[in-house]
């Protein structure tokens, strides 16, 4: 056979009368033009046809999780999430060692007690990490003066309170309130059972982060699980908190009205799996379920 294929092939450009004979019949024997350069080209198509069909297979199909070294879509998922987990984690330890570092030198009588000073030091310790917050609000700062202005009315047998604390009064939410995000579809509900007391909402990162209603900002910085998170204290008792953000842009203190922007939305914090809003809701120290109260949802 070999000797056969040997003599075909050793002139490519001829042709070759090839006979087929039966030796256990009479019949006559059968002619064959062969013409070895066209056997050659359609053996070399069909094999790269079947190596791209091969190739494509192992590309483009589940079976490309058979190969050696090749990781599979969970593999990559978790990967992909302990990269994030791993950069909160290193934000949060450098947030913790200065602090660490300006409480030593607290300690230790390194650091000059006085407001310049302390404002020298929290300046040059905060420009690394949370570079985010945008300078206060002398408005809304004032407000805070001491003696500060309360926020609701005297009544009954109490002294009345200032003339002047009626331009500072927070309404209570109007019911139902807006949504935090213009866009966005939730992910988790409010479980109380789970120890999850707000709604997640998935939203693209970058989006704006509006509030439900007046108030003021009484948290405003990064936390280890929520990342960067801003809380509004709103009238009625009601406490809006938002957290995951990419970054806040009130500061503690300063007065929001309805709808104002207060944060973009992110995928900060250790406990987090995409970009996404917890939004919490509050009244009177008891979680409440925030799609209860939020307009068309």
């Amino acid at each position: 056979m070999w000797a056969f294929l040997k003599e075909l092939f050793s002139d490519i450009d001829t042709t070759y009368t090839v006979l087929l004979l039966d030796e256990n019949t009479v019949e006559e024997p059968r002619r064959y033009q062969v013409e070895p350069r066209r056997l050659l080209f359609i053996w070399g198509s069909s094999m790269l046809v079947a190596m791209l069909v091969a190739v494509s297979v192992l590309a483009f199909t589940p079976l490309r999780q058979l190969i050696p070294g090749y990781g599979t879509e969970e593999m990559e998922r978790s990967a992909q999430l302990n990269a994030v987990r791993v950069a909160a984690l290193q934000d949060t330890l450098s947030v913790q060692q200065q602090y660490i570092e300006r409480l030593q030198a607290l300690l230790t009588g390194s650091v000059d007690g006085s407001s310049e000073a302390v404002q020298q030091d929290e300046g040059s310790a905060g420009s690394d990490v949370d570079d985010y917050s945008p300078a206060p609000s002398s408005d809304s700062w004032s407000l805070h003066e001491q003696p500060a202005l309360m926020l609701t009315r005297f009544s009954g047998d109490q002294q009345a309170a200032p003339a002047a604390t009626a331009e500072y009064d927070l309404p209570a939410l109007s019911m139902p309130v807006p949504p935090p995000v213009e866009t966005g579809y939730p992910t988790r509900g409010f479980d109380p059972r789970a120890g999850h007391y707000a709604l997640d909402i998935a939203v693209q990162e970058g989006s704006f982060v509006r509030t439900i209603g007046d108030g003021y900002v009484v948290l405003s910085d990064w936390t280890q699980e929520g990342g960067y998170t801003i809380a509004v204290q709103h009238g009625g008792g009601y406490l809006s908190v938002y957290k995951h953000n990419k970054r806040v842009l009130k500061q503690v203190g300063e007065q929001v009205r309805e709808q104002e922007v207060i944060a973009v939305t992110g995928n900060s914090g250790e406990i987090t799996t995409g970009p996404h809003l917890h939004f919490e809701l509050w009244h009177h120290g008891l979680a409440q379920d925030p799609r209860s109260f939020i307009a068309g949802w």
